[in-house]
């Protein structure tokens, strides 16, 4: 690389990754291949439209590699019809609202605090800018979604549109039930499954699509371990034909051919018996790191996970902001993200909790035990509270992966 500050900031960065523990739920490893197909020649051709529908001439071999991604992305989900040209999940999810909805109309996703996300309804978002929004919540006492509540207030609020699915949530989602929920009120019901999209395909977690639910959107670049990207899916043939037009050329140009080669290339990797291994390994992972935060006197929210994710509420168990849990592990070599927690009194900037998740460092190699050795750590640290204490766990915690570097 001829541009040699650009080429000194990317090996900071490479070694930034390889020195700190990375335990942000949305964060991931990607292959050499992944790597390799976003940084090819593919960038350099443009292709709007759709595969055999393009605007551009030249296009016969972009039209295959994005079929291939079409066709494996539809085996791996059992879906019959697949968009991969969303440049990310809010855009993906911003393509499907405007396949279903028209400006104005109602809907109805979780609230931030009880682990949804901006996307799905949020006033800074255009998803609550552009539609009148209501928020449900999780259950007061358990911090699990309650069915029953949402159905009076779906029945009460009559959306056209009900989201499921959420960023900073640690239990089984039941598809079932949320259909059930929007079939009483006649709603479109869409599952954003950004998180939990491999544990779907690794059969960790239930397919949305088995249960009815019109459309799913996703990311790539969380579970899935591919590049940084959206989806949408549906069984609905009419519904697919509104999906592909609101994407393009709805919200869309030229679609990022080079990322769709990417995407094939990680949904081929998510279908094979060793990504199904390693999406084990990350709820393992995760249950066994939750499971000793409590052993420790920590508050679990929903008291452990089923996925590859939790929030711990470090207001409570250690009377330190979320703000300041990050500061401090990132002293030492930790990487976590400030959550809010459900029914915060803080705001999203500072937070009563940490979101903390598995899939970056199971990619790694790390296993239930190195994962509890870290909790040991971290406890000590929030406990302490103090900088340079912090600062002197970094020979630990880079001892704990040493192993996975050699």
């Amino acid at each position: 690389m001829k541009d040699q500050k650009i080429l000194h900031l990317i090996n900071k960065e490479k070694t930034r990754q390889r020195e700190y523990v990375e335990l942000i739920a949305s964060e991931n490893y990607v292959s050499a291949d992944v790597l390799e197909a976003v940084g090819s020649i593919l960038t350099n051709k443009y292709a709007e439209g759709y595969p055999n529908a393009r605007y551009y001439g030249g296009c016969e071999f972009i039209d295959q590699i994005e079929q291939l991604a079409i066709d494996r992305l539809k085996k791996i989900f059992n879906a019959k019809f697949a968009n991969v040209q969303s440049h990310s999940g809010s855009q993906a999810n911003q393509g499907a609202y405007m396949a279903l909805l028209n400006p104005g109309d109602k809907i109805m996703g979780m609230s931030l605090t009880s682990g949804g996300h901006l996307t799905h309804g949020f006033k800074v978002s255009s998803s609550g800018q552009f539609y009148q929004a209501q928020a449900y919540e999780v259950d007061p006492k358990t911090h699990e979604l309650n069915y029953e509540t949402i159905l009076a207030q779906a029945l009460k609020f009559k959306p056209k549109l009900i989201i499921c699915g959420a960023s900073a949530y640690s239990r089984i989602i039941d598809w079932g039930e949320f259909r059930k929920i929007a079939d009483k009120v006649g709603a479109y019901l869409l599952a954003d499954v950004a998180h939990i999209a491999g544990l779907i395909v690794a059969d960790q977690h239930p397919n949305p699509l088995d249960f009815g639910v019109d459309v799913v959107t996703s990311t790539t670049h969380k579970t899935l371990r591919g590049p940084r990207g959206g989806i949408i899916l549906t069984n609905n043939e009419e519904l697919a034909k509104k999906i592909d037009k609101a994407v393009f050329p709805g919200i869309q140009g030229g679609p990022l051919e080079h990322v769709i080669a990417a995407k094939a290339i990680a949904f081929g990797e998510a279908d094979t018996k060793e990504f199904n291994q390693y999406i084990e390994n990350v709820c393992l992972n995760a249950g066994a790191f939750a499971n000793e935060f409590i052993n420790l006197g920590a508050k679990v929210i929903t008291n452990g996970t089923d996925n590859h994710l939790f929030l711990v509420d470090v207001k409570t168990s250690y009377d330190i902001t979320g703000q300041r849990a990050e500061d401090l592990l990132l002293r030492a070599n930790i990487v976590v993200n400030k959550n809010t927690i459900p029914f915060d009194k803080l705001s999203p900037s500072i937070a009563s909790g940490v979101r903390f998740g598995t899939p970056a460092m199971t990619t790694m190699g790390w296993n239930q035990d190195d994962f509890i050795k870290l909790t040991v750590i971290i406890d000590k640290i929030f406990k302490t509270n103090d900088n340079k204490f912090a600062d002197l766990q970094k020979g630990q915690v880079k001892e704990i992966g040493k192993k996975y570097h050699e």
